[in-house]
């Protein structure tokens, strides 16, 4: 067993941002670490399962009481599901579906499949049966590894499964020699147009995102720290921001997924798992807000999906005991910018300032920097970019401008800040979830009373924007609001479907018969200002 000041040593070392530096020394001196050979399995569970053991991955709160899972059997559970994975044929480079909520098992699924190369694909438990058909088809994944309920949700498929109640003895196989750019994660994310696509990382995607989540808290790994966060991590943001991170550094990861924040519930994990660190999407910031929540002891506290106004900043100073860090990315290239309180004062409105080996231009439509506004982009070679989208090299290339990964984000720089100005695509940011308009639309046009629909994102005081649904009719057809809410409901996802439905003669137009979403956009924007909205309307809180 390590002893305890070897494995702090230990964590020192794996810390990209360490030492003493300023933020520009750190900028100015940061190399991105490329060995020839790392595989994510070995680098989040069986490196410290061979030097410390017993030292405690996940304190799992799901239960009734406090449970610590050390990183011994962490590995002993990842070897379960690996024995069983072998057992059903899957090899190298094959597409692993994970669909369980945060725990040991989601974490040992995923560290499975690396382990033995092949590419694990996060599933959300509120995905319902079209959602969960479109990723499944796509990836190509021929089993998956969930819980009863996830069991249930996948019976309509030709998978095999693996649930907790049918593990199998453990194997104990070496960790499969796989580089860098070897593929390990496909991520879907959402779209403006068609389905999700699947963004594929590489087994250099930790690596990648360890600056970024180092400085959203004050540099991550300090003794004491204890991580978590209200995100699934079925999404980037709870696997990547939290989750794996936490497991690499060392620093405890507490697993404690909730159907649904509540700030009593959210105070209670906190206090309960002494969580020192926290990862809080901003809906969740205004919701403690709202309840005039107060929390003590937490040393840093992270925020990223979209801006925090400099209200919600004094706020978190007050109610939090931290000033809060918002850090900026996407799932084809995440955590590229960031605040951090311990190497600089934030600045409201701005992002923060480029994380360590992310090189982050403001450029013009030639793809050519510029002073002014522009579209924000990143430089090729960044250590959490994606290697492609899956099966899918239309869209990687339109995603990139000459040498420059396109965000869909307008920026402009103050003084080393990013401010962000606005998005310049159409997908809707709601309660901290990123979803495409274009999947909506698909499901409502499968109704057979709907002629044509027009999906865009309405201003929301708690959730940033709320999912608008206009909707032209059938000749003849009568359908309630209600009703196309809960035929997207069942289909999609409980998260994203139109909360508000209007009914309209005719939607505006391209000449070529796209819908012209900005005018949408303008619609929902004049409805949130009225007193009274315009148009047949109906809301779900």
């Amino acid at each position: 067993m390590q002893p305890l000041e070897t494995a702090e040593a230990e964590i020192n070392e794996r810390r990209l941002l360490r030492g003493s530096q300023s933020y520009e020394e750190l900028r100015d001196s940061f190399r991105w670490p490329r060995p020839a050979r790392v595989n994510l399995a070995h680098d989040v569970c069986d490196s410290w399962a061979k030097a410390a053991p017993s030292r405690t991955a996940i304190v799992d709160l799901r239960g009734e009481t406090p449970h610590a899972v050390s990183y011994g059997a962490l590995r002993h559970l990842s070897c379960q599901v690996e024995a069983w994975l072998r057992s059903q044929g899957v090899r190298r480079g094959d597409r692993v579906g994970v669909l369980l909520s945060q725990g040991p098992l989601c974490a040992a699924a995923h560290i499975a499949a690396w382990r033995m190369g092949a590419v694990s694909v996060p599933l959300f438990k509120l995905f319902r049966h079209d959602a969960l058909q479109s990723r499944l088809t796509d990836s190509g994944a021929q089993v998956a590894v969930t819980d009863a309920e996830g069991a249930a949700m996948l019976a309509p498929f030709d998978l095999a499964l693996l649930t907790e109640n049918a593990l199998p003895a453990p194997g104990d196989w070496p960790a499969a020699d796989t580089g860098p750019d070897d593929p390990a994660v496909i991520i879907y994310t959402s779209g403006t147009t068609g389905s999700p696509k699947g963004a594929l990382h590489g087994h250099r995607l930790l690596a990648g995102h360890l600056p970024g989540v180092e400085m959203s808290h004050d540099r991550l790994g300090v003794d004491g720290d204890v991580l978590w966060t209200p995100a699934d991590w079925a999404w980037i943001g709870g696997l990547f921001d939290v989750a794996m991170p936490g497991l690499y550094l060392g620093v405890p990861v507490v697993a404690a997924r909730m159907a649904r924040f509540d700030v009593d519930e959210c105070l209670r994990i906190i206090r309960q798992g002494a969580v020192k660190n926290v990862f809080f999407p901003p809906t969740a910031l205004r919701m403690l807000k709202a309840e005039g929540a107060r929390v003590d002891g937490l040393r840093s506290v992270a925020s990223g999906g979209e801006p925090l106004g400099a209200e919600m900043l004094a706020w978190g100073r007050e109610a939090l005991g931290v000033g809060i860090n918002e850090f900026y990315g996407q799932t084809e290239c995440n955590m590229v910018a960031s605040a951090c309180g311990a190497l600089f004062a934030p600045r409201p409105g701005c992002i923060g300032k480029p994380a360590p080996g992310f090189r982050i231009g403001v450029i013009d439509d030639a793809g050519l920097e510029t002073t002014g506004e522009g579209d924000v982009a990143i430089a090729r070679g960044a250590g959490s970019m994606m290697l492609e989208y899956w099966n899918n090299p239309q869209e990687t290339e339109r995603k990139f401008r000459g040498d420059w990964l396109v965000t869909g984000d307008r920026g402009r720089w103050e003084d080393g800040y990013l401010r962000f100005v606005g998005r310049d695509d159409d997908v809707i940011t709601s309660a901290g979830y990123r979803i495409g308009p274009a999947e909506i639309e698909d499901c409502l046009l499968t109704h057979p009373g709907v002629a044509t629909v027009g999906v865009v994102g309405k201003p929301d005081a708690l959730r940033t924007e709320i999912v608008k649904a206009y909707v032209v009719l059938k000749p003849g057809a009568q359908v309630a609001a209600d009703a196309l809410q809960d035929w997207v409901r069942k289909r999609l996802a409980g998260y994203s479907y139109p909360r508000e439905i209007s009914f309209l003669d005719a939607l505006p137009m391209t000449v070529t018969g796209k819908v012209i979403r900005k005018d949408l956009r303008a619609l929902a924007a004049r409805e949130h200002s009225a007193v009274k909205p315009t148009a047949e309307t109906t809301e779900n809180t």
